[in-house]
């Protein structure tokens, strides 16, 4: 399996980051690629259904994910259903604080998105692709970009979390010669 964990800081109370990131629907405004997510089934706690249309190049492809745990307001597991091994979560880990009375509202607390993903495991029938583009081609273009996506999926839900733009520190940890 390849990993792809992106992090960073947001100066936002934990509570409020975890109901932003449950909405998943709300992930196309953060994404180049991303065009739109539909909830097909439940309400964001486990089992919840999406579909997510992604568009790249001249390519079109529905990926379908489930939640499969939440544990507010730390985590949110979830994996995708068909045409690849994939899944992830997203972490929320509250400021570290010596007690209640010693806690600011400045404090941040850490946001991480948590990939992972066998590219082996893709199926070359998932997409329709046009008159001499084969599967392998489309995978050597498409894995690299995931990198740059999840970090500006991140980038974007900081700015919006935190109600103003800034410079987001990062920290990019990838375990895969793909990415």
């Amino acid at each position: 399996m390849d990993e792809l964990v992106v992090s960073t800081e947001v100066y936002a109370d934990p509570e409020d980051v975890y109901a932003f990131l449950l909405d998943f629907p709300r992930y196309a405004n953060y994404s180049e690629y991303l065009r739109e997510v539909r909830t097909l089934d439940g309400d964001g706690g486990p089992g919840t259904r999406y579909a997510l249309r992604f568009a790249w190049w001249k390519i079109t492809y529905t990926a379908h994910s489930r939640v499969t745990g939440v544990e507010p307001p730390e985590r949110i597991d979830w994996e995708i259903t068909k045409d690849i091994d994939a899944g992830g979560c997203w972490r929320v880990t509250p400021p570290e604080t010596e007690g209640e009375s010693d806690e600011r509202p400045d404090d941040p607390c850490e946001v991480a998105l948590e990939v992972e993903f066998d590219p082996g495991s893709a199926s070359s029938d998932a997409l329709d692709l046009p008159t001499l583009v084969s599967f392998d081609w489309v995978l050597k273009k498409a894995i690299p970009l995931i990198r740059g996506e999840a970090e500006r999926v991140v980038e974007r839900a900081v700015r919006d979390l935190e109600g103003s733009t800034r410079d987001v520190d990062l920290d990019v940890y990838v375990d895969s010669a793909r990415i």
